[in-house]
């Protein structure tokens, strides 16, 4: 690869990285095209040089988004282990993930938004939702139980994590938001008998 294309393509996953963060900080349509290339330091009119259209930016934050959870689940594993439903439930209802929703899952920070987006960024967001769907109902499948059991097992405790997360962030009172993550939390790990899994 020459030293131009080397270049255009950094600069393209630099401007991909910072879409990703902030339209899950502020929706996609928090902000706009021209202040997100100001930021990366470009010109709007070399948006067009990178991405036929906004509708392409946004499909390539979302996917670069959900690619994030996996190497995360990957980097746990790696420093601590096989991963626990416990130690899945505990991150995803952090504080830490309350705040920075611009490094957190999409879904949960974006799911309205997302749900009026185009059929590609929606078909991109479907995959890596039956994705960590298909991980948590393996993570979670007791020994001798049907597959669909813990795939409806998953289903639900993946609702209720972003539901959760989703309200924590909504709501203005701070010890209010804490004990949502925590009572959400609680039931969880109460209603699910985990398994260890490796990624």
């Amino acid at each position: 690869m020459g030293h131009s294309r080397a270049e255009k393509a950094r600069t393209h996953e630099r401007i991909v990285t910072l879409a990703s963060k902030r339209f899950r900080e502020k929706g996609l349509t928090g902000i706009g095209i021209a202040e997100l290339m100001k930021e990366a330091g470009l010109t709007v009119g070399g948006f067009y040089k990178h991405f036929a259209s906004r509708d392409d930016l946004v499909a390539e934050a979302m996917r670069l988004a959900s690619r994030e959870w996996k190497r995360k689940l990957n980097a746990a594993a790696s420093g601590r282990g096989p991963i626990t439903f416990e130690f899945l439930v505990d991150d995803y209802l952090s504080e830490a993930h309350r705040d920075h929703p611009g490094t957190g899952c999409p879904v949960s920070a974006l799911s309205a938004d997302i749900a009026r987006s185009d059929k590609r960024t929606r078909a991109l967001v479907t995959t890596g939702t039956k994705e960590i769907i298909d991980f948590l109902a393996n993570t979670i499948r007791q020994s001798g139980e049907e597959e669909k059991a813990a795939r409806s097992r998953a289903i639900t405790a993946y609702c209720a994590l972003v539901g959760a997360i989703a309200t924590a962030r909504a709501v203005s009172d701070e010890q209010f938001s804490r004990e949502i993550l925590k009572t959400v939390a609680q039931l969880l790990k109460n209603k699910v008998t985990p398994r260890y899994h490796g990624t």
